[in-house]
């Protein structure tokens, strides 16, 4: 497996894990890839400096089954914390951006296309990973 930075056309870096560098390659040209961001699919390698450890302790890695509690504990936060706006979100995200509401905290979907003109018009927002709970 190796880790590449990316960069989406509006300049937006995140990271991906591939298995080598022809499935980032495979993946890049069947537009499979897309920034968590505003979902632009026009995605690059950026450039990155290598890892070079100092020492051979290491934090040990985070595991399936923890990231899988912390994902469903952020959701449990979002629900809770937050108010779901359905398939408003985009319309209500910029409300609020706009000042026309109160701020507070939304949930909810957005297509690609919504979450592109978001990101355009400089309203911030962020995407998870929105997993099953242990009870659904």
């Amino acid at each position: 497996m190796i880790l590449f930075s990316l960069r989406c056309a509006a300049g937006h870096e995140f990271e991906g894990w591939f298995r080598d560098g022809d499935g980032f390659d495979e993946q890049q040209g069947a537009g499979e890839i897309a920034c968590p961001e505003c979902g632009d699919t026009q995605v690059e390698k950026a450039v990155m400096a290598p890892n070079i450890g100092r020492s051979r302790e290491k934090t040990p890695a985070i595991s399936p089954a923890q990231m899988r509690a912390a994902l469903i504990e952020l959701r449990r936060q979002v629900e809770t914390n937050c108010d779901y706006v359905g398939e408003r979100f985009a319309e209500e995200a910029r409300r609020i951006h706009y000042k026309e509401v109160d701020p507070h905290g939304i949930y909810g979907e957005a297509s690609a296309d919504e979450s592109k003109e978001l990101a355009e018009e400089g309203i911030s927002f962020g995407r998870i990973p929105w997993i099953p709970t242990p009870d659904a």
